[in-house]
């Protein structure tokens, strides 16, 4: 089975910082494959707020993101006490949403993962993707 390769931007527009907890060790004492998904979460709000959206999701209109994919290519274990410098890219605009994709190093610059995740534009009250937004479209590009 060949193995997934996340490509890297050029360059990246934002950054963040977020500690490794203790909950988000796996049986192996380092990083699980499950928490670091929820860091990327976690990174992600960080970048859309960086655009000017409060949130992937709109409680009060019920609009949001929708995330249709995932890949995460490992390079290195993450361990408690680590603080995880996350890098984001907007990639891959499309008429209803957009990729972000994440390289992710710790405090020691050691990469510790690449990971993609494809964003799609949704409303919740009918359950249905919607046309990504000019004024966010112009965010990313």
């Amino acid at each position: 089975m060949p193995r997934v390769k996340v490509a890297l931007p050029d360059s990246f527009s934002f950054a963040t910082e977020i500690p490794v907890r203790i909950t988000d060790l796996n049986y192996g004492g380092h990083l699980g494959n499950d928490a670091l998904l929820g860091l990327l979460h976690e990174a992600r709000v960080h970048f859309l707020r960086s655009l000017g959206l409060e949130n992937d999701y709109d409680p009060v209109t019920k609009l949001g993101l929708i995330m249709v994919d995932v890949a995460v290519e490992y390079k290195a274990e993450a361990f408690h006490g680590d603080v995880l410098r996350v890098q984001m890219a907007a990639t891959d605009a499309n008429k209803y949403g957009f990729d972000v994709v994440y390289h992710v190093h710790n405090q020691a610059g050691k990469e510790v993962a690449r990971a993609k995740t494809g964003m799609l534009c949704f409303d919740y009250n009918i359950r249905k993707l919607r046309l990504l937004p000019e004024e966010l479209a112009a965010q990313i590009q």
